[in-house]
């Protein structure tokens, strides 16, 4: 009779033996684990740890242990079975292999000569025979057939391989991503069945232009919807492959040929200012600087000043151009580098300013909804999408501090040096920050700024900031006769739901000695900006401008929850890779 031994404290059921000395853990591994043959001679002895002694289990033990070892038993013909399944596939597909590399695909020559397409142009050689390239989008076996989605950038086509043309070593083989050329017959689609384009292709010859691997380096191992934010931004090139991020990118290029189609409606000229330069526009602690040639030189943060000079020669004018801002800061809204739409606008007013700033913005989106291609990229980004109505409200920044404080939303008290007050929580014990007041001076944050706009849920032009939070090349506010308080600007921002600011714009100084005194306020060395005041010496006008930032207004356009994903390699702290 042979005895096995269970320590329920210090016993190992995977590694034990059940001696003495490598006892079991569970009663119900050890009766799993003894043979048929010895259950009627073999006795089990189990203690519940090292200071107690062996004795034997008791009979509900027992019962309970002979129920749990069942079921390990039931796993462990579920393992033999999964496993005797898993050697038969792979043996299957060792066969197929093989097999497959005896089958050589030749083209049929008396086939009719086939007509190379993009996708995009399918619909009108229906029952003809085509040839389309692209990427395996996705694959899906079925018995002796294989359905692949092709993608070539300009939409999706469905392939049906059957026959020999499914058993070619390539076919057996193929993973996503591998790049192809298909060549079949373009079929409609049957009444009640769904496939991009209405149609699929009935693929005759086909080949692999480009391999892509399988196993660890399969596509779908090195990217999926779990993947960590940092590992999509380090495969960022891989993530645009994906049918969200390159509706977005293909959202984007509709969005700028729309504003440029609604500027030449509204007879503004594009211009294309340089990005290296050596003025400032927005405050010296966001540029980025470095050496031109043994002078210094700067990523320009604003084509504003550009666009200015080209009033007198070119009239109203706008670029498509990129910005660049070194601010340290990783808000879903903030990029260190980002397309920046701007535009300047000669012999106009303040309200003439919001009323052409609302019109283009609105005539675009117009002109997006009513193209049905970019219509149906809006639907599937952005299904519950509606074009803002007209016209926008338009707030005061007095009016709106007392809007935040009626509604409670306060802010971060802070010291006399900006660094941010707190107390300790009496519950959680952290320090959290002492919140208060909107005050007229305060710049208000982004925070606050996002939740008015949420509230409120329609787009409101903020306007009439004080000088002192604004640039010095704004044109200030008329005061009263006997007015006291802060000197307020004929500055704006539009503000939209989800986003926050998408558009910042002001009235420019016109006047030469007001814009003279602004420079020695700020201290600004006035002698390289000698062209820039050279506007108000030449005949000088009222004029105004101002910048739309494209991934803000495409995040709100087709509700993206960060503008790093309307960038096409995005850039911020810490970020410029790939």
């Amino acid at each position: 009779m042979s005895t096995i031994y269970i320590d329920q404290t210090s016993g190992v059921d995977a590694s034990g033996n059940g001696t003495v000395d490598q006892p079991y853990q569970s009663l119900a591994f050890a009766l799993f684990s003894t043979p048929t043959t010895e259950a009627e001679t073999t006795q089990y002895q189990i203690r519940k740890d090292a200071d107690a002694a062996y004795d034997v289990p008791t009979q509900s033990a027992t019962k309970k242990a002979k129920k749990d070892a069942q079921g390990l038993e039931k796993k462990r013909l579920k393992a033999q079975a999964e496993e005797r399944e898993l050697k038969e596939k792979a043996e299957k597909r060792e066969r197929r292999l093989q097999e497959s590399k005896k089958i050589v695909l030749t083209e049929d020559s008396s086939l009719p000569k086939p007509v190379k397409s993009k996708i995009v142009k399918l619909e009108s050689l229906r029952g003809q025979r085509v040839r389309v390239s692209g990427w395996v989008h996705r694959r899906r076996d079925q018995q002796e057939i294989t359905f692949i989605v092709l993608r070539d950038g300009t939409g999706y086509l469905q392939a049906v391989l059957t026959g020999d043309a499914n058993k070619t070593y390539d076919a057996v083989t193929l993973q996503l991503e591998a790049s192809v050329e298909l060549t079949g017959t373009l079929k409609a689609v049957p009444e009640g069945q769904r496939a991009p384009g209405g149609h699929e292709l009935v693929v005759d010859y086909w080949r692999v232009l480009g391999a892509a691997p399988g196993a660890e380096e399969a596509f779908t191992n090195r990217l999926n919807e779990q993947s960590d934010p940092s590992i999509l931004a380090d495969l960022r090139h891989l993530v645009l492959r994906g049918e969200t991020a390159s509706s977005v990118l293909r959202l984007r290029a509709a969005l700028l040929s729309a504003f440029r189609q609604s500027y030449a409606d509204n007879d503004l000229l594009e211009v294309t200012p340089p990005c290296l330069v050596q003025t400032q526009v927005e405050g010296g602690a966001t540029l980025f600087k470095f050496d031109y040639y043994g002078q210094p030189a700067f990523l320009t943060q604003s084509s504003q000043l550009y666009l200015e000079t080209c009033l007198p020669s070119l009239g109203d004018v706008f670029c498509v151009q990129e910005s660049f801002r070194a601010e340290n800061s990783h808000t879903r809204r903030h990029l260190s580098e980002y397309t920046h739409l701007e535009a300047e606008l000669a012999f106009i007013t303040f309200d003439n300013l919001m009323t052409h700033i609302e019109a283009i913005i609105c005539e675009t989106v117009d002109k997006l909804l009513v193209n049905p291609a970019t219509a149906a990229l809006i639907k599937t980004l952005n299904p519950h999408f509606k074009a803002p109505s007209r016209p926008f409200m338009r707030m005061s920044y007095a009016s709106a501090i007392a809007w935040l404080n009626e509604h409670k939303i306060q802010r971060p008290a802070e010291d006399a040096d900006g660094n941010v007050i707190t107390k300790k929580d009496e519950q959680t014990g952290k320090d959290e920050p002492v919140m208060v007041d909107h005050e007229i001076g305060d710049d208000i944050a982004e925070a606050a700024e996002r939740q008015m706009t949420d509230i409120i849920a329609a787009p409101i032009f903020l306007y009439g900031f004080p000088a002192e939070l604004k640039a010095f090349y704004m044109q200030k506010m008329p005061r009263q006769e006997g007015e006291q308080g802060p000197v307020y600007t004929e500055s704006c921002d539009l503000l939209m739901p989800g986003v926050g600011e998408i558009v910042g714009g002001s009235m420019r100084i016109a006047d030469m000695e007001e814009l003279l005194a602004a420079y020695k306020r700020e201290g600004i060395d006035p002698a390289p900006y000698y062209w820039f005041t050279d506007q108000r010496k030449y005949g000088t006008c009222q004029h105004g401008g101002y910048g739309l930032g494209v991934e803000r207004f495409l995040a709100w356009l087709a509700n993206r929850f960060t503008v790093r994903e309307c960038s096409l390699y995005p850039r911020w702290p810490g970020r410029a890779t790939p």
